[in-house]
C-alpha cells in the first residue's frame, strides 16, 4: 500500500489518490505531497507567485503543484519534450487536462532551460516564482545554470526544490549544489526530503536564509511522524530531514 497523507487541497488529494500512479514519472508520492503542503504554507503566509518546473516529463509532480496554486497563479513547464519520443508534449498536456489544470493556468516552454533568461521567465509568467522544481539535465554545469535561473526569478520568500540529490546514478550533483551554495551564501537548504526508493530519489528544498523561519518549524510540526530528529548537517547549520520511516540506529 503506497504511503498516503493529505494536503489542504481537495484537488491535490484526489489526484494523489486516483491519478498520481497513472502519470509516468520518478517523483515520489512522499515528496510530492510535502511540496504541495509547502505551497499551502506559502498561501497561509500570503506568499504569492507562480510555480515553474524544469524537466516536466509527463507531469506527475507538475500536476500536483499546479492544483495547489491560487487564483490567477500560473504553472510553467519547461522541457524539450523530445524524450523518449515526440509525443511527450501531447501526453503532458492531456494529463494536465484530465486532472483539471486550467488552460489559463498552464504555460509551456518547449526547449532547453539554458535558452531562457530571467526576463523570458518574467514575460511568460508576469511575476516572480514562489516555487521552482529543478529536474533538468543532470550535469554539474546544467544544474548550476538552472539554479541561477531559479534564484534570479524567485520570490524573496520562495523555494527551490532540487531533484535527484544523493542519487547513486548522479553522485556529483550534490557537489555542484554545494559549490553553488558556497557562491550564494544568501541561500541554504531548509529541508532534505528522503527517497522512497532508487527511482524516487531525494529532493533538497532551498530558500533564502531570511526565509527559513517561515518553513522550518512548520515542517517539523506538520510532518512530525516523518521527522528525523538528528537533522542534516551543513557545517554552518542543520536542516530538517523528512523521511518515510524515521529511525535511529540502535546504539548499545
Amino acid at each position: 500500500m503506497p504511503l498516503q497523507f493529505s494536503t489542504s487541497f481537495p484537488a491535490v488529494d484526489h489526484y494523489m489518490m486516483n491519478g498520481f500512479d497513472t502519470v509516468r514519472g520518478m517523483s515520489s508520492r512522499f515528496a510530492t505531497t510535502i511540496c504541495a503542503c509547502l505551497l499551502a504554507r506559502q498561501t497561509e503566509l500570503g506568499i504569492g507567485g507562480h510555480f515553474a518546473e524544469i524537466g516536466t516529463f509527463e507531469g506527475r509532480f507538475f500536476i500536483a503543484m499546479a492544483l495547489a496554486l491560487s487564483g490567477d497563479e500560473k504553472a510553467l513547464g519547461i522541457d524539450t519534450f523530445d524524450w523518449p519520443n515526440a509525443t511527450l508534449l501531447e501526453r503532458f498536456t492531456a494529463h494536465c487536462e484530465r486532472f483539471g489544470v486550467a488552460d489559463a493556468q498552464l504555460v509551456v516552454h518547449k526547449g532547453r532551460s539554458e535558452a531562457l533568461s530571467p526576463g523570458d521567465v518574467g514575460s511568460l509568467l508576469g511575476g516572480p516564482v514562489r516555487m521552482w522544481h529543478v529536474d533538468g539535465e543532470h550535469s554539474r554545469t546544467a544544474l548550476q545554470r538552472d539554479l541561477d535561473l531559479a534564484r534570479s526569478t524567485l520570490h524573496p520568500d520562495g523555494l527551490i526544490v532540487v531533484d535527484d540529490m544523493l542519487h547513486p546514478e548522479y553522485p556529483l550533483l550534490v557537489v555542484a549544489l554545494h559549490e553553488w551554495l558556497e557562491r550564494h551564501r544568501d541561500m541554504r537548504v531548509v529541508c532534505v526530503i528522503d527517497r522512497e526508493d532508487i527511482v524516487a530519489a531525494s529532493k533538497f528544498v532551498l530558500c533564502r536564509t531570511q526565509s527559513v523561519c517561515h518553513y522550518e518549524e512548520d515542517l517539523m510540526s506538520r510532518f512530525e511522524r516523518f521527522h528525523y530528529v538528528m537533522g542534516s548537517e551543513w557545517e554552518r547549520y542543520f536542516c530538517v530531514v523528512l523521511t518515510p520511516e524515521p529511525r535511529l540506529a540502535p546504539v548499545d
